[in-house]
């Protein structure tokens, strides 16, 4: 079992998993994923959350390891997604007595996933609602689509800990070593991003407790410069911009609007942009696209013309965006096309359909390959853009 230190009476039984190839069948995980679980070791011992199927065996060790043979009173279920409550129906097997703990949304879950009368043995609580466990007392606060309906966060007032459900988690095992944001962000916009204004309400829960430390159920515990990750939660919630920049994506299917892109992305450099970033989206991590989307204050989205519309890499990417509630940013477009160009009047429809987008003129057309006459309208585009 992973060395995690909580505290003395509150211990990591969760596991990494580095197999996975796709995390939730789409994104690429290079480090893999953590499914977090954690026990409170007190008069009643309380388990909080399981974890996927995948790894329910190395699961079921660690918390035998830490047991010795005791028995489990509650089990607190903050989240019905598969990988962190697929093991209810063996852990309420193999715990009889044990009770389950959450909230009227998770009861009317469960039955959809397990054969498991869970009637006699359900614990359900509202909003503020505590549940006391001996030395500690659990209170539950409702976290509606962050990102399931039923979601909801403990905090653990004795030790003043936060469980915070997906909140505050991140792609990559424990044992990755990489930093918390790039990929927390990569996480939080690509699955919880589209309910930013359910995380500030949840924010302004949070701020009303003394939260000493922060337990995902993906990604690393928040012990200290806990200022450093709500700030970027408020910030992402809002959809405000994290930093001044162009990120450039790009949809080429000969590599003559690559060539524009990258010559565009120098173009800026040189202008003196303080920061650019590129993506090919026929090749590059869409995820992590989606990200940079978010990231910048400014977006050039170019695409050649396919069938009279877009590149298929591109229609994917603004899907993503659209779902994801892109929004308060500057966009520019630039197509190429060698007959018919169409592909910025059909990137414009779908940025008009979202909210506070400015749109940054001129267009830029290629014709099958740049020339002079589309540098020079490139350049007029970049001193607007930096």
């Amino acid at each position: 079992m992973k060395d995690v230190t909580i505290t003395d009476s509150i211990l990591y039984v969760g596991v990494d998993d580095r197999t996975i190839d796709l995390f939730e069948s789409q994104y690429v995980v290079p480090n893999g994923i953590s499914y977090n679980s954690y026990i409170i070791l007190d008069e009643k011992i309380t388990v909080m959350d399981t974890v996927d199927a995948r790894k329910a065996d190395e699961w079921i060790s660690n918390l035998e390891a830490v047991l010795v043979g005791r028995q489990v009173d509650y089990l607190v279920v903050s989240h019905m997604e598969p990988d962190h409550a697929a093991n209810i129906q063996r852990l309420a097997q193999k715990y009889p007595n044990m009770k389950l703990v959450g909230n009227a949304k998770t009861f009317a879950m469960i039955p959809q996933f397990f054969d498991l009368d869970v009637s006699n043995r359900s614990v359900v609580v509202k909003e503020g609602d505590t549940l006391n466990l001996g030395k500690h007392t659990l209170q539950f606060f409702m976290a509606p689509m962050v990102h399931w309906p039923e979601v909801m966060v403990t905090y653990e007032q004795t030790e003043k800990i936060l469980f915070s459900a997906d909140g505050f988690g991140k792609f990559g095992a424990l044992d990755a070593e990489e930093a918390w944001t790039c990929e927390a962000r990569r996480y939080y916009f690509n699955i919880v991003g589209k309910y930013g204004a359910q995380v500030q309400a949840l924010l302004n829960k949070a701020a009303t407790l003394d939260i000493q430390m922060i337990c995902p159920l993906h990604g690393p515990i928040l012990k200290e410069d806990l200022g450093y990750y709500i700030e970027k939660y408020d910030i992402w919630s809002k959809y405000e911009p994290e930093d001044e920049g162009v990120f450039i994506a790009y949809a080429s299917i000969h590599g003559n609007t690559a060539k524009a892109a990258k010559k565009f992305a120098e173009m800026l450099e040189e202008k003196g942009a303080k920061r650019v970033a590129i993506a090919d989206l026929s090749r590059d991590d869409m995820a992590e696209a989606v990200e940079d989307a978010f990231r910048h204050d400014k977006l050039v989205v170019a695409s050649s013309t396919y069938d009279g519309g877009l590149f298929p890499c591109m229609e994917d990417f603004l899907a993503h965006l659209r779902a994801k509630n892109y929004q308060k940013r500057t966009v520019a477009f630039m197509e190429n096309g060698s007959w018919a160009p169409m592909a910025a009047k059909k990137m414009k429809e779908v940025f008009e359909g979202m909210k506070d987008i400015s749109i940054c003129e001129p267009v830029v057309t290629i014709k099958s390959t740049m020339k002079e006459d589309t540098i020079k309208v490139m350049e007029e585009l970049a001193e607007k853009l930096v």
